[in-house]
């Protein structure tokens, strides 16, 4: 099934604006329809706040962050005008407290998340907060597009990673619409435990799901001959010349990943693909 119903969130036009061109280019390629949401935060703590609190500070910091969403909302506007595509914006205001809840009564209808990467330079704790309520909250797919890249208007080479894990799985799924139209999917798996259910065919079963759908699928099968595996997956996509990679987010828990690290989070920071990932 194609991507019909394609969103994005927008907190900052110009840091956020490839994310909103990949956007376009997968609506227009799927022939689907674009929902923007214009951001604005109201960063108040209120647990911070003591009794007596002057209202008129509260009361400042919410219009503060309509503003910044009716401004957002104005420039989406005026940067679509231009575009072929069906599309409208949402503007709305939320504080970090409840932004989990109100991104995910919007995002559980969308069929994909277009999202600018969470970590880096200009990134907040706001963009890791949306990327997590579309995956956990929204249970939506999210394509992440890392800074200075694009979604090609053909995607050819997609390398999968495949561990067995339901999370994979459930990417790969979500993955089909794309896969299908790829010229080569490899289905990539490092260090497969010797004693699995699929140790004498490692990724047998998945290639012969993704060959029944279409896909032209291959397995390759890598030694972690490099201290994390996010770093051997990169190194893959090079060899591969990938234009996307597709892989579950957080087989772990986020508190884990966020203080330790995982493939998920070190993908975020290192990829330099767009990475369609679902939880």
């Amino acid at each position: 099934m194609p991507f019909k119903s394609i969103t994005t969130i927008i907190c900052d036009m110009q840091a956020d604006r490839h994310a909103l061109d990949a956007a376009v280019s997968l609506a227009r390629h799927d022939e689907g329809h674009l929902d923007v949401i214009c951001l604005g935060l109201d960063r108040t703590q209120p647990g911070f706040y003591y009794a007596g609190t002057n209202a008129m500070a509260l009361q400042d910091n919410l219009q503060q962050a309509q503003a910044e969403s009716r401004e957002i909302d104005d420039q989406v506007s005026a940067y679509l005008k231009a575009e072929d595509i069906p599309w409208v914006t949402n503007p709305l205001t939320a504080q970090m407290a409840g932004l989990t809840p109100q991104l995910a009564h919007f995002l559980r209808f969308s069929d994909v998340v277009v999202l600018p990467r969470p970590y880096g330079e200009g990134r907040g704790h706001e963009h890791e907060e949306i990327l997590e309520a579309a995956l956990f909250s929204g249970h939506v797919p999210v394509l992440v597009v890392p800074d200075g890249t694009s979604v090609p208007e053909k995607i050819e080479r997609v390398v999968v990673a495949w561990n067995e894990s339901a999370e994979a799985l459930g990417a790969v799924r979500a993955a089909l619409p794309i896969l299908q139209k790829a010229d080569l999917v490899d289905v990539t798996i490092i260090d497969p435990p010797q004693h699995g259910p699929d140790r004498s065919d490692p990724g047998g079963s998945l290639c012969q799901m993704l060959v029944r759908h279409g896909v032209r699928a291959e397995v390759s099968v890598l030694a972690k001959t490099m201290p994390r595996v996010s770093d051997v997956l990169c190194r893959q996509i090079r060899d591969k010349d990938a234009d996307l990679l597709v892989m579950g987010a957080y087989g772990h828990s986020r508190f884990r990943e966020s203080i330790l690290g995982g493939a998920t989070r070190h993908m975020l920071e290192l990829a330099e693909i767009p990475v369609l990932m679902s939880h």
